[in-house]
């Protein structure tokens, strides 16, 4: 009997991947992830029991190495008051790269459209949310400095904006500034 072939997961993520760039997620079908992998619809199958399955791995696995990802810039940092947001928005300085834009934006509009993939996503920003509360000293400034970091992340995600390289990291440092500032308080301006 002969020995069935082992087929790498990652490999199949990587070619769905690249499907979703440049077909979009509503277009992807497993015989395309197949081809793209150079396997047969069979050995997707075997993996991925269908393509909201395919897609759900997708997601999983992204939300997964930006975890990592952010993870490692807090670990970084050290033992410093506010590890969880500071690292976070170190992260930050590193855009999203170009080659996964078209990724993210595509399974973007899968989640609009399915509510159970919207709770894997849900159930991370409520564990990040949860660390940078519990991690901070002033959590109402972190949960602002959060929510600011998030909107300029989604709005670039979204090909909806970018900023110029400067503008960018002054509004990575505003903030920053967030992170510890007082409910109110006025904001320095900023050095000549």
């Amino acid at each position: 009997m002969g020995r069935r072939r082992s087929i790498d997961q990652g490999a199949v993520l990587d070619a769905a991947e690249r499907v979703v760039a440049r077909d979009g997620a509503a277009r992807l079908t497993l015989d395309a992830v197949a081809s793209e992998a150079g396997i047969s619809k069979a050995s997707v199958l075997y993996d991925y029991k269908s393509k909201p399955a395919l897609i759900a791995a997708l997601v999983e696995r992204s939300v997964a190495a930006d975890n990592a990802f952010n993870h490692s810039k807090i670990e970084s940092l050290g033992p410093v008051d506010n590890a969880t947001i500071r690292g976070r928005i170190l992260a930050a300085e590193q855009p999203l790269p170009d080659a996964f834009r078209d990724v993210a934006l595509n399974l973007c509009a899968a989640l609009a459209q399915d509510a159970e993939l919207r709770r894997t996503i849900q159930a991370n920003q409520a564990a990040v949310i949860s660390d940078i509360m519990a991690s901070s000293a002033n959590p109402r400034g972190a949960l602002l400095a959060y929510l600011a970091l998030e909107g300029l992340k989604l709005l670039e995600s979204l090909d909806y904006h970018s900023w110029p390289k400067a503008e960018r990291a002054a509004i990575l440092g505003d903030i920053a500034w967030l992170v510890d500032a007082e409910p109110g308080a006025p904001r320095p301006p900023p050095p000549d």
